[in-house]
């Protein structure tokens, strides 16, 4: 690399200590990660076409596989994984939202929101920026908001046939946890019949799957009314459907840990799947016992066949700590219990290196 201060969003070329072309990255110099690479191997030019094709790449993924009917909202760009180090964009209907997390992405931001325009052709764009990047808008003159023509603040779009809201432009991460999609597939198979607590509900994603796949009753657990609140309009928009419009629904505000620790509630399924417990290395252990404790407690309220999925979306807890965290609290808790399966990253939220794996879960059926 060149041996001076660059300006954030110049491009950096790497050589080895023998000249020759490693690697070319974005520049950030307000950032502890001062380059952010886009490219590796042989000498590539980064320019318009280069974005092109790596963000039709991307489309070709997800057209026909995960945009289909009844789905119109996914993950279309996932970061570094996919060459966009520091960004991701997700579609909700015809909104795409774009959230920077680095800087660089400022200084170039007309040159990809034209390429982002062309190749996924939104009728409403939203730019969300972390709270690292807020701090350089001014100096870039570029806001937080829509971009050109502004559209709603809550979008509705379709999941697997069923609808849900996104805040588009307050809303967590970029309004909704698309990253859920294939768990919530799954609990909808294991509902039937059940009695079914979702622990740090948010929205209602997994409650709205197992009342359509027959649940007796879904209880919503969050400590945010904001999230409660929304997760009853989730339900009322998809009122049309029996299954879902005849299921004792109930909302329990509280915080989740203390709530479960005093609950003499029974039930057939409990998911858990709380916020990142671990948002740097530090946390590590304690985000361990924190899996550990929440989940002996829903052990606990589990009636007998009844069943767990235990979910993760802490990068710094690898999926081998994760799952030896639920199987060994699983063994403690002196019941039965089979592993029926695991998962990872869905398709839309691909992992293309070790740093990238955030998300696994597990589902285990408890006997006596």
């Amino acid at each position: 690399m060149q041996n001076r201060e660059g300006e954030t969003g110049e491009l950096a070329v790497i050589y080895d200590k023998r000249d020759r072309f490693m690697a070319v990255g974005m520049y950030e110099a307000e950032s502890p990660i001062r380059l952010r690479i886009l490219h590796v191997g042989k000498p590539m030019t980064i320019d318009r076409d280069w974005w092109l094709e790596k963000a039709r790449a991307c489309l070709a993924k997800r057209e026909g596989s995960i945009i289909q009917p009844g789905t119109d909202g996914a993950r279309m760009i996932q970061g570094e994984s996919e060459g966009f180090p520091g960004l991701v964009a997700d579609r909700y209907a015809d909104t795409l939202v774009v959230k920077i997390y680095a800087t660089s992405w400022l200084a170039r931001w007309e040159e990809i929101e034209a390429v982002l325009r062309e190749v996924f052709a939104p009728k409403f764009l939203v730019l969300r920026m972390s709270r690292n990047v807020i701090a350089y808008t001014q100096k870039y003159a570029i806001a937080e908001g829509f971009c050109g023509e502004p559209g709603e603040e809550i979008v509705v779009f379709s999941e697997n046939g069923l609808r849900f809201e996104s805040a588009v432009l307050k809303g967590q991460k970029t309004g909704f946890f698309l990253d859920q999609r294939n768990n919530r597939a799954r609990v909808e198979t294991l509902a039937k019949g059940r009695d079914v607590l979702n622990v740090f509900s948010f929205s209602g994603g997994f409650s709205l799957y197992a009342a359509r796949g027959g649940a007796s009753s879904v209880t919503d657990l969050d400590i945010s009314a904001y999230a409660l609140d929304s997760a009853a309009r989730n339900f009322s928009l998809n009122s049309n459907n029996y299954q879902i419009s005849k299921v004792k629904r109930h909302a329990v505000q509280a915080d989740a840990f203390k709530w479960m620790d005093e609950t003499r509630e029974n039930y057939d399924l409990i998911i858990t799947d709380p916020p990142t417990l671990a948002k740097r290395e530090s946390e590590r252990a304690g985000a361990i016992r924190a899996y550990q404790h929440m989940n002996a407690a829903a052990i606990s309220r589990l009636r007998l066949g009844g069943v767990l999925v235990a979910a993760s979306c802490s990068a710094h807890v690898s999926s081998d700590d994760f799952f030896r965290t639920i199987q060994e609290t699983a063994q403690a808790s002196g019941r039965t219990w089979r592993e029926l399966w695991r998962s990872g990253h869905a398709a839309d939220h691909p992992a293309a290196f070790r740093e990238a794996e955030y998300l696994k879960a597990v589902c285990i059926e408890f006997g006596r």
